[in-house]
């Protein structure tokens, strides 16, 4: 079910105790390790991290009312889920992460096309997770999406 909040703050407040503080961790990780030009907002009820219309004015292909989408956060029911769209789109990020995910955590990676799953807070890799976040740049972001895209 996605949250009806209309802020991260709102939206952060919402969520079971338990889950708020390693969601804090994880938003504040992201605010201080994204490259510039990334902006925070609330998209498809869960926290997200996109590029604005001011720098890619044909926003997100499916809705280009849209800002283009590249991470975003989701509390769901049974994990902690971080949306990543290079994951999806770059083997060669999925495989670093993939690695880079083994070489320091003893738990298997839990993952769909572009989401990375944790059921457990104490299980989030939270310095991987900010290594990979500062690959991209929104340009970078732009360039891999139109590449995808225009196939």
């Amino acid at each position: 079910m996605q949250s009806q909040a209309v802020s991260v703050d709102q939206y952060l407040i919402e969520l079971p105790p338990e889950r708020q503080a390693p969601m804090r961790q994880l938003r504040e990780l992201l605010r201080a390790r994204l490259p510039a030009g990334f902006e925070e907002c609330m998209a498809y009820g869960m926290p997200a991290y996109v590029v604005p219309h001011r720098l890619y004015p044909a926003g997100y292909h499916c809705n280009p009312k849209l800002p283009l989408p590249f991470i975003s956060l989701a509390s769901q029911k049974q994990a902690i889920t971080l949306y990543h769209m290079g994951l999806y789109s770059d083997g060669e990020l999925l495989a670093w992460f993939q690695t880079e995910h083994a070489r320091v955590s003893s738990r298997k990676l839990d993952m769909g096309k572009c989401c990375v799953r944790y059921k457990k807070a104490e299980h989030i890799p939270f310095e991987l997770i900010g290594d990979l976040v500062s690959r991209w740049t929104p340009q970078d972001w732009i360039q891999r999406y139109e590449a995808q895209i225009q196939r």
